[in-house]
């Protein structure tokens, strides 16, 4: 049989399979062909854009071929400077030299008794990258003290300031302030605040009975409030009083509550300054005695600022300048008039600042001014009050240095006059 027979006959199944899995190689061929050029074929404007870009890039790149991004490194960056830091603290990053932080500077001790002493702490952090020193810690009242404090903080450490107050004297809201000083640049000083609402079984308002009285007008009168914190009625007995130059009066404004004590000068007084206390005893065991001190200033009818005349040691080296400032504390205005001195050679202007209530004098001594010893002089100027006909003014002098010894050739000391 021929071989053209023979393809003829094969079995349908096999002719199926030869054309699916070897297709004729002229047929493969030309398949492949029609394919490819109808699959690939790109214009010629886009390859030009292509290759004008790689040209580009390269010389981005500087003809070091395509480069390749680094992926993102998860290494944290380096820190500023390298600081040892106490448990949650973290220095401020771009901070040069010593800088104190505080974590609070104001401490609320809340209600407190009045005969109790309290205390805190102040804690400061140092967030500069340099050694932190506190010089002084100082408190604006003797009540409030600094006990020993951090002096030297190292980077990212912590300090100390313990301060203890005393309400002994105090009654009601009170705050005081602490200054601390270090060696930060920016701030180096920084201010600090205690507050305390200081409660006591009586309270006395105010604790001081202060009058102010002229020696022409000399009565005057203040009042002191007291009252009861505490729950049980309080009874007060009848006031003592240690001065006769005051009058006391107990007045009750409510039964066992509050009551008002009135205090006043009892004239004549002289001038100067009167002082007294004033005794209550109470019915209360937390506060069994009330005291209440009594001060009088008495002011004499004409000021004198200042009250003398103090002058460098004699002789004077140049002319001297001095200001004296008068005051009228007298009811009706005031004439002043023919001021002097009781030593030669001064001269002496007066001016009236304001009409019959204020002067001034300007006494100038000359040079070589000095006081002959053993002799006293003053500042006189005549007055038109009836009980002040003359206002007097001390002046003093410091006495001439002593003579230095010197030693002549043959080394024997003699005393030299400056």
């Amino acid at each position: 049989m021929s071989k053209r027979s023979h393809r003829r006959h094969r079995p349908h199944h096999q002719k199926h399979d030869t054309r699916q899995l070897v297709p004729a190689s002229g047929q493969a061929n030309n398949s492949a062909q029609g394919t490819s050029k109808r699959r690939y074929k790109i214009p010629l404007v886009v390859v030009g854009l292509v290759v004008i870009v790689a040209a580009v890039l390269l010389a981005v790149n500087g003809g070091k071929g395509p480069q390749t991004a680094a992926p993102p490194s998860t290494t944290p960056a380096p820190a500023q400077s390298l600081l040892t830091t106490a448990p949650g603290t973290v220095p401020a990053a771009g901070v040069s030299g010593p800088k104190i932080s505080f974590a609070s500077s104001v401490h609320d001790f809340g209600q407190i008794k009045g005969s109790e002493v309290v205390k805190c702490t102040f804690m400061f952090t140092n967030v500069g990258n340099q050694v932190l020193e506190v010089t002084n810690v100082q408190a604006s009242c003797g009540c409030t003290t600094a006990g020993d404090w951090s002096q030297k903080v190292e980077p990212g450490q912590t300090g100390t300031i313990p301060i203890q107050f005393n309400g002994a004297n105090f009654s009601g809201q009170v705050a005081k302030s602490i200054t601390v000083t270090c060696n930060d640049p920016t701030q180096p000083t920084v201010g600090l605040q205690i507050t305390a609402n200081i409660w006591k079984p009586i309270q006395v308002t105010p604790q001081y009975a202060v009058l102010n009285v002229t020696a022409e007008a000399q009565s005057n009168a203040t009042t002191v409030r007291i009252v009861s914190n505490e729950q049980e009625p309080l009874t007060l007995s009848a006031p003592e009083n240690s001065n006769p130059a005051f009058a006391v009066e107990l007045k009750t404004n409510q039964p066992g509550k509050e009551f008002e004590l009135t205090v006043r000068t009892v004239p004549p007084l002289p001038p100067g300054n009167r002082q007294g206390q004033i005794t209550l005893k109470t019915s209360s065991t937390n506060m069994p005695v009330i005291n209440v001190n009594a001060w009088a200033n008495v002011q004499p009818m004409v000021a004198v600022m200042p009250s003398q005349i103090s002058l460098p040691a004699a002789p004077l080296t140049n002319p001297m300048p001095y200001t004296l400032t008068l005051r009228n504390n007298s009811t009706n205005a005031l004439a002043l008039s023919e001021p002097m001195v009781t030593a030669p050679g001064v001269d002496v202007q007066l001016k009236e600042i304001e009409t019959g209530r204020v002067f001034s004098a300007t006494l100038t001594f000359p040079a070589g001014f000095e006081l002959a010893p053993g002799k006293l002089a003053e500042f006189n100027i005549k007055s038109s009050h009836a009980d002040l006909p003359v206002v007097k003014v001390p002046i003093l002098s410091l006495p001439r240095p002593a003579p230095q010894p010197t030693l002549t050739g043959s080394g024997q000391a003699v005393a030299t006059q400056h």
